[in-house]
């Protein structure tokens, strides 16, 4: 017994790591279209208008992914989407390298964008298994790891540049890396999704034999709708944050980047804290105050007459909204454990849509009112969002002082089902 329950910690263990390095490779894969753009927009001789609409497509590919490999993965399970989602990321990744026309790269983006759709949700729906069978929240932790690709394709990229290669090469380079890197990992996946008995189980549930599928299917609805407004917040900062900084608060164009800088900063250290504060206060309680804080950073953006304070508030705008969104995936999949997939990809889908809304939401507002006055809107999403916290009423129980993750397999309620 003593052997079996060993042998199930590790492999448990192996399972978070290799979770850990799909988010790692998703990361680093997206990234490093992210860093060629520039490149690539010059090769094939567009403006910037054009390049916002190409982006355009590849949210589209993107969001057909999540919904097509949401059922996929509840169907097939995550030890074959997600290894198949990554080979299919790598391998196409440098495709947009290619292009020599605005056509091409269309095509390009929306093959790439639905792979990596593919990837995203079903490395996102074996997190949510993960998370259920240590019975505790490590979701935050994946998504912080997700940021780190994003350094690791800044580096290649650089170096790419300094060679003076051909953005296709740097890209087929490490596609070729990603392929080998989703292969390696995919042994160490859980096989299936531990088995869930029901309300009175070690993890809990959001579902009970009193709630329908139809009420599981609104809550979850109402978690996606919630995760529109928190992804359209992070959207709009990801692409105003510097320009707030140098058009309203007159700063060089070299300070209006840390104004980025410290919402990021400040967004990964939160998803790296995240986890623990779950564990202890559950996760209503993170989704909740961190909107109030992410609402209060916000507003002392727009209302702030100094640069540190700014600066200050784009940060309380990132630690707040840094453990919302990985509480919303998490509450997704753990409302029908049997359909993680289909679930986390209607939240990850209808929050990508507002993630590509944020920043075309600001600016039209910009012809309306002036810039810091449009951030009002992130402010009213933001208390909207902690007022709706509520929808998070249920989660994986905390773990107890000194117990282990397989201090919860032993229990028949919650062992691991057979492939």
């Amino acid at each position: 017994m003593f052997v079996t329950l060993v042998g199930m910690e590790r492999s448990l263990r192996a399972a978070r790591v290799a979770t850990y390095v799909y988010f790692v490779l998703c990361g680093t894969l997206l990234s490093t279209w992210v860093v060629h753009i520039p490149a690539i927009e010059e090769r094939v001789g567009i403006s910037h208008a054009t390049l916002g609409g190409l982006l355009v497509v590849l949210g589209l590919g993107a969001f057909v992914g999540m919904r097509v490999a949401g059922p996929l993965t509840d169907r097939l399970g995550t030890r074959v989407v997600v290894p198949v989602g990554g080979v299919l990321c790598g391998a196409t990744l440098f495709l947009p390298g290619l292009a020599h026309d605005p056509w091409t790269l269309a095509a390009a983006l929306l093959v790439f964008g639905l792979c990596n759709g593919c990837l995203d949700v079903s490395m996102n729906a074996h997190a949510v298994h993960v998370e259920k069978a240590y019975g505790r929240p490590v979701m935050s932790g994946f998504h912080a790891t997700f940021s780190v690709g994003g350094v690791l394709a800044a580096l290649a990229g650089a170096g790419v540049a300094s060679a003076g290669l051909h953005p296709a090469a740097g890209m087929a380079a490490m596609g070729a890396v990603g392929v080998v890197v989703a292969v390696a990992a995919a042994r160490a996946l859980l096989p299936a999704a531990p088995a869930v008995e029901g309300p009175g189980s070690v993890h809990g549930t959001a579902t009970s034999p009193a709630v329908g599928a139809g009420s599981t299917r609104g809550r979850v609805w109402l978690l996606a709708v919630l995760a529109l407004m928190v992804m359209l917040c992070e959207g709009a900062a990801n692409d105003w944050s510097a320009l707030h900084m140098k058009d309203v608060m007159g700063a060089s164009a070299g300070t209006a980047a840390f104004a980025y800088g410290a919402f990021a900063a400040a967004m990964t250290v939160g998803r790296l804290l995240a986890d623990r504060f779950a564990a202890r206060f559950g996760a209503p309680a993170i989704l909740r105050h961190g909107a109030a804080v992410a609402a209060v950073g916000i507003t002392l953006v727009v209302l702030g007459p100094w640069l540190w304070t700014v600066f200050t508030g784009w940060a309380l705008f990132g630690l707040g909204l840094s453990g919302c969104v990985p509480q919303l995936f998490s509450a997704a999949g753990h409302a029908d454990p049997s359909a993680a997939g289909a679930n986390v990809s209607r939240v990850a889908g209808l929050g990508y849509v507002g993630m590509l809304a944020g920043p075309a939401v600001i600016g039209w507002l910009t012809h309306l009112v002036a810039l810091d006055h449009a951030f009002v809107l992130l402010t009213l999403l933001c208390v909207t969002t902690a007022v709706g916290a509520r929808v998070l009423h249920t989660g994986p129980a905390p773990v107890r002082r000194g117990e282990r993750p397989a201090d919860r397999t032993r229990e028949p309620e919650t062992a691991a089902s057979s492939p």
